[in-house]
């Protein structure tokens, strides 16, 4: 079965950092570890409100670390004008409220179709691979793809949610393989964990898993290192 890649999502070492002030822990340095225990890619979500990473976490990540950056992004005129600078590998759409916790679901494709097709166009001019948070809904998907972005990622977060439902793993499937038929590639993240990832990792048309949350959460009892290898090594498994 073909390989998948894996996306460490750093924010919420931001997320620590800021809590208390000053430059400890840093999410450079934890790009860095998660590089070295096997990670495929960083993940990184510049929030309007700043609340993890910051401008400067963006700067540094893409310049001192050697793994492409997945710049997550709202469809605004300012994270834009951003990724337009930073022109990072791979920009995700995400919808963000000011007010979540953490993202609470996908874009509305269809009832954006115009605003989101010219952000896609300028982040295309810029080399950005560019990839949107979506619903495993077929309105949805179908939207994605007559849009013409090459990649979406399916919100995993009902099926964390529902402690690893059939149900909903069944919607995953079954929106992945229409976006494969449409031919799109396909992420998974939000809510992936140790006990729900392998029934997601054994999907053989998903290229890539984003986890973050739960990495930096396991990494206070097992290091971050650990935890990201302990992934690594369960989602190859169901891939050899």
């Amino acid at each position: 079965m073909n390989p998948i890649r894996l996306g460490v999502n750093i924010d919420h070492v931001a997320t620590l950092r800021n809590a208390r002030g000053g430059s400890f822990p840093d999410p450079i340095e934890a790009a860095k570890i998660a590089k070295e225990s096997g990670a495929d890619g960083i993940t990184a979500h510049l929030r309007e409100d700043r609340r993890h990473i910051h401008d400067d976490d963006i700067y540094r990540l893409v310049n001192e670390i050697d793994l492409p950056l997945n710049f997550e992004m709202a469809a605004t005129k300012e994270m834009l004008d951003i990724a337009s600078i930073y022109k990072p590998h791979a920009a995700c759409i995400v919808p963000e409220k000011r007010q979540e916790i953490t993202t609470e679901g996908g874009l509305d494709v269809v009832g954006q179709s115009d605003r989101l097709r010219r952000i896609y166009d300028e982040l295309a001019s810029i080399g950005s691979r560019v990839s949107l948070f979506i619903e495993a809904d077929e309105a949805q998907i179908t939207a994605a793809a007559e849009l013409g972005v090459p990649v979406i990622e399916i919100h995993a977060g009902a099926y964390a949610n529902s402690e690893n439902s059939p149900a909903e793993l069944e919607k995953i499937k079954t929106g992945i393989k229409l976006a494969t038929k449409m031919g799109l590639e396909c992420h998974v993240g939000h809510g992936l964990n140790y006990r729900n990832v392998e029934k997601v990792a054994e999907l053989r048309e998903v290229a890539e898993l984003n986890i973050g949350h739960f990495l930096i959460a396991e990494a206070l009892f097992s290091g971050l290192g650990n935890s990201i290898k302990r992934m690594r090594s369960l989602i190859d498994n169901v891939r050899v």
